[in-house]
C-alpha cells in the first residue's frame, strides 16, 4: 500500500451519468463493498441508492464507521497539488475548473454536492488525477504559445491518471526493494484512457496527456497525439464545426476509429479472422508507446524500470510484447514464458539479464484515493 494511513473511506468517482463506489478498509486487501450506479439524472438520487445497498444487512459495511468520503476529480488545474479537505469554496473552485474539463468536473460537483448533503457529519476529500503532476518543471508543462494567453486561459501540460502513475511507481521501488529516490521509472497505464509517465526519483518529470486527456498514446476512443492543424483541415475542407471535431477526435477516433472496436480483445479476435485494418491499428498502437519509452528515457537520463498497468497493460500480453520489442540495445528484453498471461498481481517480465526491469503490476485507484483521503483528515 501507498500510503500507510488506516480508516475506511468511501470512494466516490461521480461521472455525468453514472457513479461508481468503493468503500475500503485500508487494513484489508479488497473492498468491504463496491458498484456502480448506472442511469443517473439526479446525482442526490444515485448517492440515495448507494446508502441503501450499503446499509442493507448483508452489505458488510457499517456506515457509522466511515472516515471520509473520498472523492475523485479529474481536473485541479494549477490551484490544487495534493488531496484537498471540500469545503464550499473548493467545491466551486472545482466547479469553475470545469471549463478545463467540461466532460468531468461537472459530474464530479454534482456527486460531491449530493454525497456532502448526503454525509454532512464526515469530512470529504478531493483528489485529484492531475496532482502528480504538479512536479513538472515549466519547460515541461508548457507549450510553445504566448505564455500571457496561456496563463489567462490556463493553457498547459495538466496530465491525467496520477493518481494511478503515483501507485504504481511507489509499488515498482517496493517489490524491486528499492528507494523511490535512486529510480527512474517510466509507467504505463494502458486502459481504454491510456497515458505514460516519465517519474524520477519518485517526482514525475514529464507526461503524454496534456490539457486534457486527449493528447499522447492512442486510446478506446481517442486519437491521442495528431497534428493539430487537422482541426483546421477538417473545418474547412470537410466543414466540420468545433464540437463536431470534439466528437470525432474524443469518441470516434483511436482503436475505435481504427477498427471498430474500442475493446483491445475485439481488436485482436479481428486479427485473428485477418483482418489487415485490426493488424495495421494494433502496430500504430504499440509504436506510439515504443516512441514514448524511447522520448522518456532520454528525459530521465537512463531507465531503471518500466511499468504497465491497468486494463489492456495488465492484461494484454501481445501489447506488452510488441511495444518493447526491438529494444535490447537500450537495455529492455522481454521474457516470453514470464510476460504470458494475465497479471493479478506485480510480476517481473524482463529477462535476468536486462538491464531495465519491466514490471506488471496492478493499479488500485480507489484504494490510493482512500489513503490519500484519510490521509488529508488524519
Amino acid at each position: 500500500m501507498s500510503v500507510n494511513y488506516i480508516g475506511i473511506a468511501l470512494v466516490l468517482n461521480c461521472g455525468s451519468s453514472s457513479i461508481k463506489y468503493q468503500v475500503v478498509d485500508t487494513t484489508l486487501d479488497e473492498p468491504l463493498a463496491s458498484g456502480l450506479v448506472e442511469r443517473v439524472t439526479d446525482h442526490n438520487e444515485g448517492v440515495r441508492q448507494i446508502i441503501a445497498s450499503l446499509s442493507a444487512p448483508d452489505s458488510g459495511v457499517d456506515v457509522s464507521t466511515l472516515t471520509v468520503v473520498g472523492h475523485r476529480v479529474v481536473q485541479g488545474g494549477s490551484e490544487f497539488s495534493a488531496p484537498t479537505v471540500i469545503d464550499d469554496s473548493v467545491e466551486t473552485s472545482i466547479a469553475k475548473l470545469s471549463v478545463l474539463a467540461p466532460l468531468h468536473n461537472p459530474g464530479h460537483v454534482a456527486g460531491i454536492s449530493a454525497a456532502r448533503a448526503a454525509f454532512p457529519d464526515i469530512p470529504h476529500v478531493a483528489v485529484f488525477d492531475t496532482a502528480f503532476h504538479a512536479t513538472l518543471s515549466e519547460a515541461a508543462y508548457s507549450y510553445a504559445i504566448d505564455p500571457r494567453l496561456a496563463h489567462e486561459h490556463g493553457i498547459r501540460r495538466y496530465g491525467f491518471h496520477g493518481t494511478s502513475h503515483g501507485f504504481v511507481s511507489r509499488e515498482c521501488a517496493e517489490v524491486m526493494e528499492r528507494d523511490p529516490k535512486e529510480l527512474r521509472i517510466i509507467t504505463l497505464h494502458l486502459g481504454n484512457g491510456a497515458s505514460a509517465d516519465a517519474i524520477k526519483g519518485g517526482f514525475a518529470i514529464d507526461t503524454s496527456m496534456g490539457l486534457t486527456p486527449l493528447d499522447g498514446l492512442v486510446m478506446g476512443s481517442r486519437t491521442g497525439a495528431i497534428d493539430p492543424a487537422v482541426v483546421f483541415h477538417l473545418h474547412r475542407a470537410a466543414g466540420m464545426d468545433i464540437d463536431e471535431i470534439d466528437n470525432l477526435f474524443n469518441k470516434r477516433s483511436g482503436m475505435l476509429g481504427l477498427t471498430g472496436y474500442s475493446d483491445m480483445r475485439d481488436v485482436h479476435k479481428a486479427i485473428s479472422e485477418g483482418s489487415h485494418e485490426a493488424q495495421v491499428a494494433l502496430e500504430i498502437y504499440c509504436r506510439r508507446i515504443k516512441g514514448y519509452v524511447g522520448q522518456y528515457m532520454a528525459q530521465l537520463g537512463g531507465l531503471d524500470a518500466i511499468v504497465f498497468t491497468a486494463g489492456v497493460g495488465e492484461n494484454d500480453e501481445v501489447v506488452r510484447r510488441e511495444s518493447l520489442s526491438g529494444l535490447a540495445e537500450l537495455g529492455i528484453v522481454i521474457d516470453d514464458e514470464r510476460n504470458a498471461g494475465r497479471k493479478k498481481e506485480a510480476t517481473l517480465i524482463s529477462t535476468d539479464d536486462s538491464r531495465v526491469q519491466v514490471w506488471v503490476i496492478p493499479t488500485n485507484e480507489e484504494r490510493e484515493i482512500a489513503a490519500q483521503s484519510i490521509a488529508a483528515v488524519s
